[in-house]
């Protein structure tokens, strides 16, 4: 049933899903090893579709971690919403990536630890990519990582504009096989930010 919808989905709205299937559940493992679950206080995932990493997420976090997710599939959010409504702190919201700052906001959530991403890049409009990635480096906390999975290496450039490191996996058990990138900026803390200024004041 998850993967019928998920076909179906992809046949209506091929740019936004980029994939005939739902990731593995190998390739979700793989996403998973560079995050630290015993220190990780709040995690987003975008475009979490039938929620192959969602899960992945709910079953290695500490209870008190909070997850949001942000799906703009109207299917795939209802079905998410019915999927994990018995869980404490996860919230689900029907919008864009590109509006994090907002939604984070709304939730009181002061930054990201880790965000999970199955968004696909090489298919979503470039001024939407360039958006979403830009406004994610501002959420994420000092050498935060933003995780994200692609079916070939031909956005890498276009995303380490963004960020200052960034390393690759490959997940062949995965159909097509992806490359997770793993992506950090480094931010200078308040107190550098501060000096600065004031050496030029």
């Amino acid at each position: 049933m998850k993967k019928f919808s998920f076909l179906w989905q992809f046949i209506v709205n091929p740019k936004t899903i980029g994939a005939i299937l739902p990731s593995s559940s190998s390739l979700g493992d793989k996403m998973m090893e560079k995050i630290d679950f015993t220190e990780a206080k709040y995690i987003v995932e975008y475009g979490p579709g039938t929620g192959v990493f969602t899960d992945k997420l709910l079953a290695k976090r500490n209870a008190e971690t909070i997850i949001l997710l942000v799906e703009n599939n109207i299917k795939f959010c209802t079905l998410l919403k019915q999927r994990y409504k018995g869980h404490d702190n996860v919230y689900i919201i029907y919008g864009s990536a590109e509006n994090i700052e907002t939604y984070l906001q709304e939730y009181h959530i002061p930054y990201a630890d880790y965000v999970v991403s199955g968004l696909p890049f090489s298919s979503l409009p470039e001024k939407l990519s360039r958006a979403i990635l830009a406004n994610t480096t501002k959420i994420l906390k000092n050498n935060g990582l933003f995780i994200t999975f692609q079916y070939t290496k031909f956005k890498k450039t276009f995303i380490k504009q963004y960020f200052t490191q960034l390393e690759i996996a490959r997940e062949f058990r995965n159909w097509p096989p992806a490359y997770i990138f793993s992506c950090s900026v480094a931010k200078k803390h308040t107190e550098e930010i501060v000096h600065v200024k004031n050496t030029h004041s």
